[in-house]
C-alpha cells in the first residue's frame, strides 16, 4: 500500500538539501503535485501534506477534482497536450497551462478565455519526434505572434528531459532552456515577461533545480508502493 506521507517526506528531505546545495531558498521553487490518474483520496493526502499546487492533463480529471475538492484553495496547473477542442472546457477554470505549443491553440484560447491565461510555452528542446513543443529557433518568432493575443501571458517556458537518459543529456537540456529562457526576458516583451522555468519531475527534479527551475512536476514519487 502506498504511504503518501511517507513519500512527501522522503522528497521534502532530497528538496531541501538540493535547495541547500544550490543555495536557493524554497520559495524560489513552486512543487507542483500531478494527480492526474490518482483518486479523489490520494489527492487529499497530497493537500493534507501542504501542497496545493495541483497538476492535471486531462478535462475530465480536472472538473471532477474540482468538483470534489472545492472546499481547497488549489492553485490549478494543466499540463501535457491540451486538445484545441477542450480549451473552452477548461481554459477558465486553470491558472496556468504548461504547455502552449502552437498558434492555433492560442487562437482558442483568445476566444474562449475571459481573463489573461498565465502560460509557460513548451519547448521541444531535445528535438525529439515523439515530444510536443517549438523547436528552438522557432521560439522567439511564436512569442513575438503572440502580441496580438490579449488573454495569454507567457510566464516562462517549459519541456521534459528524454526518458531515460543520463544525468549530463538532462542537465544539458535543462541548461539550454534557462539560456533561452533569459534570452526572451531580456528582451523586456510586454506580454511574455518569460522569468519562471518549468522543468523536471519526480525523476530528475533535482538536476532541474540545480539548472534554475521555478516549477517543478512531481507525481509518481509520491506514489510509489
Amino acid at each position: 500500500m502506498v504511504n503518501i506521507k511517507q513519500a512527501i517526506s522522503d522528497f521534502e528531505k532530497k528538496f531541501n538539501s538540493t535547495l541547500e546545495k544550490t543555495n536557493r531558498k524554497k520559495s524560489s521553487v513552486q512543487v507542483v503535485a500531478v494527480t492526474k490518474n490518482r483518486s479523489i483520496q490520494e489527492t487529499k493526502e497530497i493537500i493534507q501534506g501542504g501542497f496545493f499546487h495541483l497538476a492535471e492533463n486531462r478535462s475530465e480529471g480536472l472538473l471532477e477534482k474540482q468538483k470534489e475538492l472545492s472546499v481547497y484553495d488549489i492553485t490549478w496547473h494543466f499540463i501535457g497536450n491540451l486538445q484545441t477542442r477542450k480549451v473552452k472546457e477548461i481554459i477558465n477554470r486553470i491558472d496556468y497551462l504548461h504547455s502552449l505549443d502552437r498558434l492555433s491553440l492560442a487562437k482558442e484560447i483568445e476566444k474562449r478565455a475571459q481573463d489573461s491565461v498565465r502560460c509557460f510555452v513548451q519547448v521541444n528542446v531535445s528535438g525529439e519526434d515523439t515530444k510536443s513543443g517549438i523547436a528552438p529557433e522557432k521560439l522567439e518568432e511564436f512569442i513575438l505572434e503572440l502580441a496580438t493575443f490579449s488573454k495569454i501571458k507567457v510566464v516562462g517556458l517549459m519541456t521534459m528531459a528524454p526518458k531515460n537518459s543520463n544525468e549530463e543529456v538532462i542537465r544539458l537540456i535543462f541548461s539550454k532552456l534557462k539560456n533561452y529562457q533569459k534570452q526572451i526576458e531580456r528582451k523586456k516583451i510586454p506580454h511574455a515577461p518569460c522569468t519562471e522555468l518549468s522543468m523536471g519531475m519526480s525523476g530528475d527534479y533535482q538536476v532541474a533545480i540545480e539548472e534554475g527551475a521555478t516549477y517543478i512536476r512531481i507525481g509518481s514519487l509520491f506514489f510509489q508502493e
